[in-house]
Order: C-alpha cells, then structure tokens, then sequence
C-alpha cells in the first residue's frame, strides 16, 4: 500500500537528530505573505519547504525555495511529501477561497478522511481550520503560526506612517473592536467598518475588500451620511481563533480601498493582524493621507 494510502490515525512524527528542527513546510496560498514567512524563517536559520496550492501560489516567489505543487484535496500526497523532507512542522499562509467538493483533486487518503472534513465544511472558517489543523497533529506534524516564524510580519503598536488617529477614529476603532469581538463568536468575520459611532458594515464571507467595496457603492448612493474622511475599518482576531492558522491580514490593497471607500484608515490590534509589504502599506496610507495604526487590546488610549 502506498504511503498515501494508509487508513488515517497518530503517527510518530519524522524523526530529527538532536537539537534539529528539521525543515518546516509552509503550505503556500495567494498573495505576499507566504514568500515573506519563508525569507524570514530563512534569515532566522531555518531550512524550509514549500507546498504551493496550485492556481493560488505565486510561481515566482515559490520558485526562489525548495518547493512542490499540491492541489487541494491532496492531504495523502502533502502528508507524503512532508515525511520525505524531514518536516515536523508546518505553516499555512497565504489567500485560499474555501472551495466545493467538485474544485478538490481527492486522494485516497483524503477520501477516507471526506466525511469528517464535509463536517468541518459546515461551520465557519475557524471551524474548518482548527479542524484541518487538529487532523495535520494526528498524523505526527506540529501547526506553526507564520508570526511564530516571522514575527515582523505583525502590526506593532502605534502608527505605521505619518498620519496618526484622531481621538473620534480612536473611539470608532474602540466600537469596531467590541463588534468583532461580539460577531466573532458566531465564528462570523475579522473585519467591522465604524463611522462616528455608527457600524456601516461587517465581514462576513465576502471578505474585507468586498465589504470596502459595498461602503463604496452605499457612499455613491447617498446611504453614507458620514462625509469623506469619517470612519474606520477595524481588523482582529475572533476571541475563540486559533492564531496559527488564520491571522487576519492587511496589505497596500486593504489601503487602496479603504480610500476608495472615503474612510479615515485602519486601526488593528497590535501584534495580532499581519501586514503584508509594510513598506507598500505606509507608503500608500501617507500618499492617501490615511492612518494604519495598531491599537493595544483593552486600551481606550490613542495609540
């Protein structure tokens, strides 16, 4: 029987000569943040292995590591290939949409784990994801957060750029905040967009860009009192969130359209949201005249 062929269950994990960690996997998706995670655990003096998701990965930044392509649904032959190099632990980083049964290349592997993966289908992503993670440990492999690796990919106190918070977007960061904390046990979104103490919208699975978009569309019909320059996308983790698999992130898009959307900037809790290309981030906020800022959790303070 092949390795990808046996029946699911513990497993000891690959075997590491002592003092070594052995390579990491990072399970790749979309965006900038996976070839970040990689540069910086590279620099920290840790050998890693790419398993990039097929249509979501970026070809050439992958192509700068020691990689493989994986489609998703392939748990047997992830599982596999993590064995052969060594990798005890493993990362998931990176932009993936939550795909239907008939986008998966299913191994048999994966086949036999189906019933319980459509049963973590049927919750939130938290859900899906804690659950994917516990199935990663039953098979001998230990969930890394990439900020466990890369610690300066997350949001530091205080403001990133130029333009800081006034005390008004401070106490709408403040109610964002609270609403997250509140929509985020029903394992609903990461995201709350607040204006004068009004809440205009909040994530669901359309995804933050998509609700910046919708702030935009409602601005253009009137049903924005608020005037340009009011209001403020909120970003932080659910309460319940397991952090090593979906910190919420923001990145020069996330700045782009928060101006489209005409609101003052982005308020995040330190040290829980990534950014990806913070360099790009501030650059955009200060051309925009925007602030990126992240707020301690529990202060009421301006940052």
């Amino acid at each position: 029987m092949r390795n990808d062929q046996a029946p699911p269950g513990p497993e000891a994990p690959p075997p590491h000569a002592a003092g070594d960690a052995g390579p990491v996997a990072i399970i790749c998706g979309g965006g900038p943040l996976p070839a970040a995670v990689a540069e910086a655990a590279v620099r920290a003096g840790r050998d890693v292995y790419l398993l990039a998701i097929e249509g979501w990965a970026d070809a050439a930044a992958v192509g700068r590591f020691r990689h493989d392509w994986i489609k998703l649904g392939q748990f047997g032959r992830i599982r596999r290939l993590m064995r052969a190099q060594g990798c005890r632990d493993v990362v998931f980083i990176g932009n993936v949409l939550r795909p239907s049964v008939r986008m998966l290349s299913l191994d048999w592997l994966t086949l036999r784990l189906l019933p319980r993966a459509l049963d973590l289908a049927r919750g939130g992503d938290d859900r899906l994801l804690s659950g994917l993670g516990r199935i990663f440990e039953e098979h001998g492999f230990r969930v890394v957060g990439a900020h466990e690796l890369a610690p300066e990919i997350l949001v530091p106190e205080g403001p990133l750029g130029r333009v800081a918070p006034s005390a008004r977007d401070a106490a709408d960061a403040v109610r964002g905040f609270a609403v997250i904390e509140a929509i985020g046990a029903f394992d609903i979104g990461q995201a709350a967009v607040v204006a004068d103490g009004h809440v205009l919208a909040v994530e669901a699975v359309e995804g933050t860009d998509n609700m910046l978009a919708r702030i935009a569309d409602l601005r253009e019909e009137g049903r924005v009192r608020t005037p340009p320059g009011v209001g403020v996308l909120v970003k932080a983790p659910k309460p319940q969130q397991d952090r090593r698999l979906d910190l919420p992130a923001i990145g020069p898009r996330t700045v782009e359209n928060v101006r489209r959307a005409g609101l003052a900037g982005v308020a995040v809790r330190a040290g829980e949201v990534i950014v990806a290309e913070p360099a790009a981030v501030v650059s955009a906020a200060d051309a925009a005249g925007l602030f990126v800022a992240g707020f301690v959790h529990g202060s009421t303070a301006l940052p």
